[in-house]
């Protein structure tokens, strides 16, 4: 069976064009299970237990949706620009753009608190897979008796430790592991550069090479007032990288499906990915319409405009891998190749169609039979449980005060995930945040959504006519903006006081309520229809795995600590050879080539300042470590593990890196450590800053 797995992967592997002289360097290898034999006779590198434990305790994640890693003894820590700009945008007020025009804390009193962003950082993981199947096993209600252990090792480990502790689900549910992190929400803005030079290209250069981005920014952790004392940090590189260098990534990948069955890819291509483009490309539509109405109003809808762009064209890539019937066509060969020997008296057969429907007590049988129930309301529990016909932090906050209400009273392991005493102190961190919400931004998200909730499913639906409560979408969006919820004491009083609830006149909470029986039921049906028997039978599909070649293979990316690695080289498209970096000199020639207009105007800073910067500073750099969405904001390390880049997008090719791994064009892109010690001097008159880094 692992010979004719191996077959399969080296059929796809010699479709992309990988080399067979050595295995590749796909992987989003767990910490506590990195593939030291691989570095080892690959790279002659040794991946040492003290490497790993100052990788894993200097690397940060980032309630915002990103990674970091601490670069000072004195909680200094380094991410991306973009995912900085949640903060950023909230600690900006109409007179003063911190996105658009950077910041810089000159003393360490002037550092800005943010008022919602929470850091974690991981201590220890203990596997703890058999209890969770001990649990489960001969369990009448499986899908219940899993979410009541999970809840419980999850507090036993927050009163024991009083660490935030989350048991996550690795190989689909072959093996679940206990993740501790270190917490800390007294984070504080110390510097960002300006928007134009961060994201120089905007929209037309994302996820393109070559790239010209500063997309870094710089917080620091506070406990007790006082910055935190890191016994472990990244010492920055004054060179970086040379090409053909080792490099790694340590950061949180987000979602990854490479060991995702054909049956469940093709739904995703079919239903999910058309579904999630339309909606993206409806919302990108209403907050581009919203910001050309005034530059405040541009200011506002900025980083939600930006995620919603950088979604679509990333959701946009996923689609186009899926599409192509080369990368199925060997996705089929590799599955058929580890099903065949535990499938008896049955031959490949996809020309009639799905063979797996004709297999019902097989995992793969289970999985395509699960896509068919799912597709009946895919949709409706999107857009109802999800939320995608409510796109408003008003609303997202009376769901919260709505259903704390009901959640609270019960046991920790009955309740929603969300609302078990582990979640809770990070739930109420966000939930009781003073960043400012807008009225008419809401409402434009609100207009948006519903209309495109009407659109989905029709106007006579049931859930279409609940929620538009007797009113076209413009009408029922201005009427639910008309809330109370705007004032976060508002909504703290509402969770103290759940008996407020009941009388209620809150448009919003009146809404969630409204509507929260039907996306109880959709989530119910979810759970219990789809999420657990799919949990049930990649676990199945796990032990088949792990039978034919162990854990050699890393599990798909969930939002926790992995470990990348690659080479620093650059690629050919179309003839043409692409260096492994960019170059100052090479992002002022690209501005002057664009006639320096949005989005490749530089910020006056660096007009005026050009004669200043060496033009031969390494920009944005190129490796073939594996990453994903996630990993935004991820140290890039040497050998000595010293920090030579932060890791800020993908390229094109890399798109298709959610499904399978290539090495041939596929890139991730980082800033070089060397261009932001450039201008941090040269430029922003940072000195202090550069010398905390440096220690010089």
């Amino acid at each position: 069976m692992r010979r004719l797995f191996i077959l399969g992967a080296l059929a796809l592997a010699q479709l992309l064009g990988v080399p067979m002289s050595a295995r590749s360097d796909e992987g989003m290898w767990l910490v506590n299970d990195p593939p030291r034999q691989h570095l080892q006779s690959k790279y002659k590198f040794d991946l040492t237990d003290a490497w790993l434990e100052r990788a894993m305790k200097a690397s940060v994640r980032l309630n915002s949706g990103g990674s970091g890693g601490f670069v000072s003894a004195d909680g200094l820590l380094v991410t991306n620009h973009h995912v900085a700009a949640d903060s950023l945008q909230k600690l900006s007020t109409k007179a003063r753009d911190l996105y658009q025009l950077g910041f810089y804390a000159k003393d360490r009193k002037d550092e800005l608190k943010c008022p919602d962003l929470e850091i974690n950082v991981l201590q220890s993981i203990a596997d703890v897979t058999d209890r969770v199947n001990a649990a489960v096993k001969d369990a009448k209600d499986p899908a219940a008796a899993r979410r009541a252990v999970l809840s419980e090792i999850e507090k036993e480990s927050l009163t024991k430790t009083g660490l935030r502790s989350d048991v996550v689900t690795l190989y689909q549910g072959g093996v679940y592991h206990l993740y501790l992190y270190k917490k800390y929400t007294d984070v504080r803005l110390v510097f960002a550069p300006e928007h134009h030079i961060a994201g120089f290209g905007g929209d037309v250069d994302n996820f393109e090479y070559p790239r010209h981005g500063l997309d870094f920014a710089f917080f620091r952790a506070y406990e007790n007032d006082k910055p935190i004392k890191c016994e472990h940090f990244f010492k920055w590189s004054e060179t970086g990288p040379a090409e053909n260098d080792l490099v790694f990534v340590t950061g949180h990948p987000g979602t990854t499906n490479r060991l995702e069955t054909l049956a469940k890819l093709q739904h995703r291509r079919d239903v999910t990915l058309p579904y999630t483009l339309n909606r993206l490309r409806n919302m990108e539509a209403a907050l581009t319409q919203y910001g050309d109405t005034g530059p405040e109003q541009r200011r506002q809808a900025g980083t939600a405009l930006h995620s919603a762009a950088n979604s679509r064209k990333a959701f946009g890539g996923q689609l186009q891998g899926l599409l192509d019937p080369k990368i199925l066509e060997q996705k089929d060969k590799a599955e058929w190749a580890l099903m065949e020997p535990t499938v008896k008296n049955v031959k490949p057969a996809r020309a009639d169609g799905w063979h797996e429907e004709k297999w019902p007590d097989t995992p793969w049988g289970v999985i395509f039979r699960v896509q068919k129930t799912y597709r009946t309301f895919e949709k409706e529990h999107a857009l109802y449980e999800t939320g995608h016909a409510f796109t408003s932090d008003l609303f997202a906050a009376a769901r919260h005060c709505v259903r704390l209400a009901d959640e609270l009273p019960k046991k920790s392991p009955d309740r929603l995930r969300e609302y078990r005493d582990s979640n809770l102190d990070s739930l109420k961190f966000a939930l009781f945040s003073p960043a400012p919400v807008y009225k008419e931004l809401e409402r434009a998200k609100l207009q948006a959504s519903l209309t495109f909730l009407a659109e989905t499913l029709g106007g006579e639906h049931k859930l279409t006519l609940l929620a538009l409560g007797g009113k076209n979408p413009a009408q029922r969006a201005a009427e639910l903006v008309e809330s109370g919820l705007y004032d976060p004491v508002t909504r703290k009083k509402l969770v103290d006081e759940p008996k407020l609830l009941a009388d209620s006149k809150d448009p919003m909470i009146r809404l969630a309520k409204a509507i929260d029986p039907e996306a109880r039921t959709l989530r119910k049906r979810y759970e219990t229809e789809v999420e657990e028997p799919e949990r049930q039978a990649y676990a199945e599909l796990a032990k088949i795995r792990f039978a034919a070649f162990g854990q050699s293979v890393a599990p798909d990316a969930t939002f926790t600590l992995r470990l990348a690695f690659g080479v620093v080289k650059g690629y050919t498209v179309d003839g043409d050879k692409l260096p492994f970096h960019t170059t100052f000199g090479s992002a002022f020639d690209r501005a002057a080539a664009m006639t320096n207009r949005e989005p490749f105007e530089l910020p006056e800073r660096w007009v005026k300042g050009k004669d200043k910067l060496d033009p031969t500073t390494p920009f944005n750099f190129v490796s073939t470590a594996d990453t994903i969405g996630g990993n935004s904001g991820s140290p890039v390390l040497n050998r000595a593990g010293e920090l030579v880049g932060i890791n800020f997008d993908r390229n094109r090719h890399g798109l298709v890196r959610n499904f399978v791994y290539t090495e041939v064009q596929a890139r991730h892109i980082a800033v070089h450590s060397r261009a932001v010690l450039e201008s941090l001097r040269k430029l922003y008159a940072a000195d202090a800053l550069a010398s905390e880094l440096t220690g010089k």
